[in-house]
């Protein structure tokens, strides 16, 4: 969305050694939901890496435990092949001047780049080769267009959200791994006057399972979950709780852990001082939303990830003005100490997420 700053950072030191957020350590057995869900109970550690970069990173993609992807301004991506103990920074040629609010890892070598900006601007990139090469799959040729945040089911199939242009909102869909994308826009209902989404660290958009997927909006009266169950041919729209009803509030990002239990979360960006009514979930697919309690930091949350996606109910929050973390999903949260500035945050299991923010700050979260 347009309309989002491009905010200066918070003061706020770096963190130079692994903390534990708890007196417990993390567990070392196998994966389980019983040991997870304990883990959640007891609270994560958080270890900083080292990105390879200082430009803002604002999306983050994990594959899985060892092989994720970053984004960022300046054109910026980078790489990690071994948990982030190691992290391979470039910057994609002729996009310096680019801003990549989101990333989709497929493997150690294949992986989506999507820039946002007003018309041009707005591009998608791919690469097969970690990043040694990139090529520009889709340009938007429209200088209305403003494209946010996408999301895919597989390689090859996926989605990009972007703003209302002329009461619609122009929703792209691939099934090719991005040889083509056909706008399926007039697929979805008519939009809100202002109608946006919030390029604040590319999880505006969800998917889930083969043909599910949940887009959050905000910028508008009225703040929305738009979603299909059939891979994009048809969309409803559904209410939700949260803040609304100006140009600078609504939902920031969107998560499902189930086809039925998801989280929304966002804010006000002309409140970044209050505490507001900031977070909602659901239980039927996104037809009903109910708040849940606030994130206990003021401001915007700009994204938030589950845990785990093997039916737990921890979640992890972060905005510029801190990030916390829910063993229930939103009944009650935790502060993490001494984190703020941190855009997005992103899990492959309990044992393995990320948080991306300013400066090319890496913060891996580990239950």
């Amino acid at each position: 969305m347009r309309r989002l700053p491009f905010l200066a950072p918070v003061a706020a030191g770096l963190l130079v050694a692994t903390v534990s957020c708890s007196d417990s350590p993390s567990p070392t057995a196998p994966d389980g939901p019983s040991l997870a869900q304990n883990a959640l109970r007891r609270g994560p550690t958080l270890t900083p890496q080292s990105s390879g970069t200082v430009q803002r990173l604002m999306a983050v993609s994990p594959v899985n435990q060892r092989v994720v992807w970053a984004s960022g301004a300046g054109g910026t991506f980078t790489v990690t092949t071994d948990g982030g103990e190691t992290w391979q920074s470039g910057v994609v040629p002729g996009a310096e001047a680019l801003q990549f609010r989101d990333v989709e890892g497929v493997s150690a070598r294949e992986a989506y780049l999507l820039s946002i900006g007003a018309g041009s601007d707005s591009r998608i990139y791919h690469t097969t080769d970690g990043g040694a090469t990139w090529t520009l799959q889709f340009q938007a040729t429209n200088p209305a267009a403003f494209y946010d945040c996408f999301a895919f089911w597989t390689p090859n199939r996926g989605l990009v959200m972007g703003d209302a242009v002329d009461g619609r909102l122009p929703v792209l869909r691939t099934t090719d791994g991005g040889e083509t994308w056909e706008d399926i826009g007039a697929n979805l209902p008519a939009a809100q006057a202002g109608e946006a989404a919030f390029a604040s660290s590319g999880t505006c958009v969800t998917v889930q399972g083969g043909k599910r997927a949940w887009i959050i909006t905000g910028g508008a009266a009225e703040s929305r979950v738009i979603a299909t169950t059939d891979g994009g041919d048809t969309w409803t729209s559904y209410s939700t709780p949260i803040v609304q009803g100006t140009p600078a509030s609504g939902g920031f990002s969107i998560d499902f852990r189930t086809p039925h239990n998801g989280i929304v979360a966002g804010g006000d960006l002309e409140r970044a001082d209050q505490i507001l009514d900031n977070v909602a979930r659901t239980s039927d697919g996104g037809q009903t939303w109910e708040l849940a309690t606030s994130t206990p930091f003021p401001g915007a949350v700009y994204g938030l990830s589950y845990v785990n996606r093997a039916g737990l109910e921890g979640v992890v929050a972060t905005g510029p003005a801190g990030a916390a973390w829910s063993p229930d999903e939103g009944d009650t949260w935790n502060l993490l100490p001494g984190v703020t500035n941190y855009w997005a945050v992103a899990f492959a299991n309990h044992n393995s997420g990320w948080l991306v923010g300013t400066e090319g700050r890496i913060l891996k979260i580990t239950f």
